[in-house]
């Protein structure tokens, strides 16, 4: 006609179409059904109206039209003809770019709220997100509307692409789970190809890729789906634009396909776990093909797994120390669908044969028939295949008894372990070539060993046909693993080393060596509040000048003894304010810094101002270091923030209430604590214990009232753990653990790659235990490598301390726990050296290698060097002749 035509939203929504020249009577836009409409087709315009209608209206054919305005716009009351930035085109819902050019890739939001999905298969449930759609079209025509408002009215999260690059890259950014490739024409794009390119990708292997083809003439006939499939494509959709055949078809594909590939994907967990289980795995199918092996068996028979997939077991070579008649046993009572276990001998590729404990699972599958065997095999700890075993992890490359050289610490203590030498001893040679472990059978047949026991029963079977030097060896080898305490060193005479002899004696042993008839009942001192210091009611309302000391807190070199004079012998309740509060601990537990601060307050007042050493301020260096260890990179990365909270407040409570006497003090003065407590950890167990009682018993200062029992009970049981770590008696069990368990697979997965690896990336709850052990046990005692001028008022503190001890001792007819602390005779230095060589060394050594700590392990090295030199002259005080 000539004529433009002009568009009219009415205010129920409907959209008419109305040329100038024409009456105004409405023209409702064609449906689906009436084919494409080639003059509006590609302008979507939404109103308000439009998005608050229902999805069965919002959802309205192709090539309908809609117009959206501005909330602005609406109200100012302008028209819908009127121009100007504030009107969008979009398609359906909205449309967003998924890829750098706009206009070639859109993203509809359906309007339809789909929750997600529980998928089952076997045992597990899944949890399957809304269903993301990828159309390939080159130009937006009524089959691509078809798909698009049959992805909004199904609730799935649709794409459209214009060219093959942008739809690569939309889908490997997406992931989609159904792809739809326009195939009726090649001008624009070939859709073989972009089904091919995407095919190439890692994610498409669990895609479906329709192809959406022309509608075959009747003089032509149907072309075969071969080329298809060969290309790529999982299945052939003939063309038809009406929106419930593409909503039908889609539908289809995710409840077959979809849901089919969904199940598939899980399965890869399934294969993880295998992958990485201790035990030998072997699937095979009902004619004994082999399906599957896991790494473990692998190692176990020295096969790699292409030489084993495809094969039948009766093609692999047999041991011949079976019964004739045990295949055929097995056999009758796999296929009967029963399970079978017992003892197989199987044969190595190197033709050893190893004894086995053999589980075999028949699977039943469709129909009810047996289509899969699992088999689950250990080796047999027997005298028989003893060599075997070494050989076995010899040639899987095990190097997990093999120390890296960066952990070969060599120490500067003397050699503590008394292990006496083989020669030395005298050789029974007839007694013992006649003892022959007749019990080992019995042993042997133990199906719950511990770990312990299995070395033991190795050590026991080598025995048998070593020769009587390596036998008698292996005896002394026995004596020591029986022994309980496995981790703690064994002293030589104390003429080797006094100071490390009273050392250890005090700190590592229970005290009980010799009991005298006194008894001593200790008594808590009354500490007295101090009033003149008024305390801050927020960490905003601290003095100008503590708050200004506290802002170096986060340096190493923070000075605390300056804190504590500044506070008045008061820094736990100011430093734990500024520390907590770096690490929302109020936020955590769900608390007031009121609460905090009250928390803070009792827990302080409840640390000996008496001690020389085990004072509030010993509590408020430790905490520091702690906070100073969180802050570290791998530590950071490998705890969680219920991990950082339960350190900060193991750190604050760790000693309080602390008598200023040791453990073994305690347990000869047959004090109520050690009654209490068995002589088995006293003071850490009160430490926790009182703590935990201080803080429920008054709901003002409960800084745990607000949180979940569940949350409360693991951050109590970390607490508890970490405290009772600073006990020195299991004090070389908790380094060699976290050594072996944390240093060396970090040493391992570092070897050869640059990246730094974390051992305890995988968050293992045990190895987020050892990290939090370690950490709390060299805050503890890092005052070796503090600056010079901290370390020496720190060893001076502890020397006083341990004085007033041994002077009790004396007083009350004690045991001297370690004499060696006699004030009139102590040589200050000395006992610093020996405390570093035996304790520190390794030990920060250790936590070194995991949270890189060079600042301190300088200071350790100057500090060391210091004392060396008090030593080499002969100087028993803290500090060189010169400086006095």
């Amino acid at each position: 006609m000539g004529c433009t035509p002009s568009i009219h939203v009415s205010q129920s929504g409907v959209i008419y179409c109305r040329d100038s020249d024409e009456s105004n009577s409405p023209r409702q836009t064609s449906s689906l059904s009436q084919g494409p409409t080639a003059p509006l087709h590609g302008l979507f315009v939404q109103t308000d109206a439009a998005d608050a209608m229902p999805p069965s209206h919002a959802a309205g054919p192709p090539g309908a039209v809609r117009v959206r305005r501005s909330r602005a716009e609406l109200g100012s009351g302008s028209s819908t003809g009127s121009s100007g930035p504030a009107v969008t085109t979009c398609r359906g819902r909205r449309r967003h770019c998924c890829s750098s050019a706009e206009a070639e890739t859109q993203t509809s939001y359906t309007s339809v709220k789909v929750s997600s999905a529980e998928v089952r298969i076997g045992p597990m449930r899944l949890t399957q997100d809304p269903i993301q759609v990828l159309l390939i079209f080159a130009k937006e025509d009524s089959q691509s509307d078809g798909f698009w408002w049959a992805c909004d009215r199904a609730g799935y999260r649709c794409n459209i692409a214009r060219t093959p690059e942008s739809a690569l890259e939309c889908f490997l950014d997406k992931h989609h789970e159904i792809i739809v490739i326009d195939h009726r024409q090649t001008r624009n794009f070939d859709a073989e190809a972009v089904c091919r390119s995407i095919r190439a990708t890692n994610p498409s292997e669990h895609t479906v890729i329709l192809a959406v083809v022309s509608q075959a003439s009747d003089d032509r006939e149907e072309a075969s789906v071969l080329p298809l499939l060969h290309a790529g494509f999982n299945r052939r959709f003939m063309e038809n634009s009406s929106i419930i055949a593409c909503y039908n078809e889609l539908i289809q594909i995710e409840h077959g396909e979809v849901r089919s590939q969904f199940k598939l994907r899980a399965c890869n967990s399934v294969f993880t776990a295998l992958d990485h289980c201790h035990e030998a795995i072997e699937i095979t199918s009902d004619d004994h093909v082999i399906q599957y092996v896991n790494p473990a068996f692998e190692r176990m028979m020295g096969y790699h797994k292409g030489e084993l997939l495809g094969k039948e077991l009766a093609d692999l070579p047999k041991s011949d120390k079976n019964r004739a008649d045990l295949l055929d046993t097995i056999n009758t009572c796999i296929k009967k669908g029963k399970e079978w276990q017992g003892v197989y001998y199987a044969r190595r590729k190197s033709g050893d044969s190893i004894q086995q404990h053999v589980k075999i699972t028949p699977v039943i599958g469709q129909g009810g028939k047996i289509r899969h065997f699992v088999s689950l095999k250990k080796l047999c700890c027997t005298t028989d295949n003893n060599k075997q075993i070494h050989r076995i992890h010899r040639d899987s490359g095990d190097n997990s008894q093999t120390e890296p050289p960066s952990f070969r610490h060599k120490s500067r203590r003397k050699e503590s372990i008394d292990v006496k030498s083989i020669s030395s001893r005298g050789s029974d040679a007839p007694s013992l070539q006649n003892r022959r472990y007749p019990s080992m059978a019995r042993i042997h047949s133990m199906t719950i060993e511990a770990p312990i026991t299995k070395v033991i029963n190795i050590i026991n079977a080598a025995q048998e046909n070593s020769p009587v030097t390596v036998a008698e060896a292996l005896d002394r080898v026995l004596e020591i693993l029986r022994t309980t305490e496995l981790y703690s060193p064994q002293l030589g005479t104390k003429d080797e080393d006094p100071h490390t002899s009273d050392l250890v004696g005090g700190l590592m042993t229970d005290g009980l060596r010799r009991l005298s008839g006194n008894e001593y009942v200790f008594t808590k001192n009354v500490h007295q509040s101090h009033s003149h210091l008024a305390m801050p009611i927020t960490i905003n309302d601290v003095p100008p000048s503590i708050a200004q000391l506290l802002d170096n807190e986060e340096s190493w070199d923070f000075n605390i003894f300056e804190l504590e004079a500044i506070t008045h012998k008061r820094p736990l309740v100011y430093l734990g304010l500024k520390v907590f509060s770096r690490f929302g601990v109020c936020e955590f537990l769900n608390c007031t810094e009121t609460t905090l601060r009250a928390w803070l307050q009792v827990i302080e007042a409840n640390y000996h101002s008496s001690n020389a050493y085990h004072n509030s301020t010993h509590a408020a260096d430790v905490l520091h270091a702690t906070a100073f260890f969180l802050g570290k990179e791998r530590v950071k990365g490998s705890l969680d923030q219920l991990d950082e909270v339960a350190a900060l407040i193991a750190a604050t409570v760790h000693d309080v209430d602390h008598p200023g006497r040791t453990n073994s003090f305690l347990c000869n003065a047959g004090s109520e604590l050690a009654v209490l407590y068995n002589d088995t950890a006293v003071l850490e167990s009160h430490h926790t214990a009182l703590a935990f009682q201080l803080t429920v018993k008054d709901t003002k200062c409960n800084i745990f009232k607000n949180i979940d029992r569940n949350h409360y009970r693991t951050l109590r049981q970390a607490i508890i753990d970490m405290v009772l770590a600073t006990e020195m008696t299991k004090h070389f069990e908790h380094v060699n653990k976290f050594v072996n368990s944390i240093n060396k697979p970090l040493a391992a997965e570092s070897e050869g790659s640059d990246c730094e690896c974390n051992p305890a990336g995988k968050n293992f709850p045990e190895n987020q235990t050892l990290i939090k052990r370690m950490m709390i046990k060299c805050a503890d005692v890092a005052n070796p490598c503090r600056p010079l001028d901290l370390c020496i008022e720190w060893a001076g503190r502890i020397s006083e301390e341990y004085f007033a001890q041994t002077d009790e001792e004396k007083r009350q007819g004690l045991p001297v726990v370690m004499p060696v602390f006699d004030r009139n005779t102590c040589s200050i230095p000395k006992s610093q050296i020996s405390f570093i060589d035996y304790f520190i060394t390794d030990m920060f050594d250790a936590w070194d290698a995991f949270a890189h700590l060079p600042a301190l392990m300088q200071h350790l090295a100057d500090n060391y060097k210091h004392w060396k030199t008090l030593d080499d002259l002969k100087c028993k005080s803290l500090r060189l002749p010169s400086d006095s």
